[in-house]
């Protein structure tokens, strides 16, 4: 996969890390992934409550 620049810009702005650290270390990545499902968990979380007060 080409790594583009604005991929290593939104992953040093989202993480605080760029590919290069991120894709060396298997700590790295099991950190951000944390990150990422622990985000996906509570945007999942306000789709539910926004779900829920719209079909009251």
């Amino acid at each position: 996969m080409n790594y583009t620049s604005d991929m290593e810009k939104a992953m040093q702005q989202s993480h605080g890390i760029g590919y290069e650290e991120y894709s060396r270390k298997l700590e790295n990545q099991l950190a951000v992934e944390r990150r990422r499902e622990q985000e996906y968990q509570q945007s999942q979380k306000m789709v539910s409550d926004v779900d829920r007060m719209i079909h009251r």
